[in-house]
């Protein structure tokens, strides 16, 4: 289960030493909008000391790769650190993460194919999102809100958002992959109390996880994102009754006053098959 990724600068010994220890499911080392362009060359070269010392933690470590000419070179230097995926910014079609993909195979000989995150960022991509979704190694999607209000030359309001946004997650929805965000820009992060409502919400909308650029967001998202007890012993109950009941010869049943059938039957089986999926991964 991967509720809460924090982008740290990779420029930013001082915010990279400290990564580990914020609470994050994942640290996403940015290579790219966050780091200038004089010292993009030296955050790459840092993945070779920072990843490794990030994951001692326990987390995992992604890379928010370059676009255009740094890519595959931030690739191959977040593989060869030993990250666990690459964000891939403005992705608008299948073909750039079938490139990627090719181009990292010899550089993978000691370790498992990395997996790729790509961020839809532009109206082609968004366009294009079902393709991308279905592309070599993606195991989620995600949006860059900022860059997609950009794009339709709007303000990223909620409201502009929130259309391209489902469109993303239906798209991920579709392809079995994870997907990551709310339905709403992340670069505001003074509102915890809104922040609390949207990441509800999108827990709401099936969303999995959502990134952060501080680690006060962090404790919000792994508590949003992360089943309460009570549904936890909803979804047991549920399982447990089923199989009694399906023995009986019995489809739908009612349970302390609610009826219930396979629609409910399988939410409450996957809630328990992503518990035991997060525990085997921790």
């Amino acid at each position: 289960m991967i509720s809460s990724l924090l982008y740290v600068p990779g420029n930013a010994p001082r915010f990279l030493e400290k990564a580990g220890q914020r609470g994050a499911d994942v640290v996403i080392i940015d290579l790219e909008d966050a780091v200038p362009k004089a010292a993009k060359t030296e955050a790459r070269d840092g993945l070779a000391k920072w990843v490794p010392e990030i994951k001692q933690s326990g987390c995992q470590v992604f890379a928010r790769i370059n676009q255009s000419d740094r890519l595959i070179e931030d690739a191959i230097a977040a593989t060869r650190a030993g990250a666990d995926g690459l964000y891939v910014p403005k992705v608008d079609s299948a073909d750039i993460l079938v490139r990627l993909a090719e181009s990292l195979v010899p550089h993978e000989k000691d370790r498992a194919p990395i997996g790729f995150v790509p961020l839809i960022e532009d109206m082609k991509g968004l366009f294009e999102v079902r393709a991308i979704a279905h592309a070599p190694r993606v195991f989620a999607l995600t949006s860059g809100g900022e860059d997609l209000a950009t794009a339709m030359g709007a303000k990223p309001t909620p409201e502009v958002l929130r259309y391209p946004k489902l469109m993303i997650h239906y798209a991920a929805k579709e392809a079995g992959v994870l997907s990551f965000g709310m339905l709403r820009t992340t670069v505001d992060f003074s509102d915890k109390e809104a922040l609390r409502v949207a990441a509800l919400e999108a827990r709401d909308f099936g969303f999995d996880g959502a990134t952060c650029i501080h680690p006060s967001v962090v404790p919000i998202l792994n508590e949003c994102f992360a089943p309460a007890p009570e549904e936890i012993s909803w979804a047991r109950k549920v399982v447990e009754t089923n199989e009694q009941e399906a023995a009986a010869g019995r489809g739908a049943f009612m349970l302390d006053g609610k009826f219930v059938d396979a629609p409910i039957v399988i939410r409450a089986q996957n809630l328990l098959k992503r518990l035991e999926k997060g525990r085997a991964s921790s």
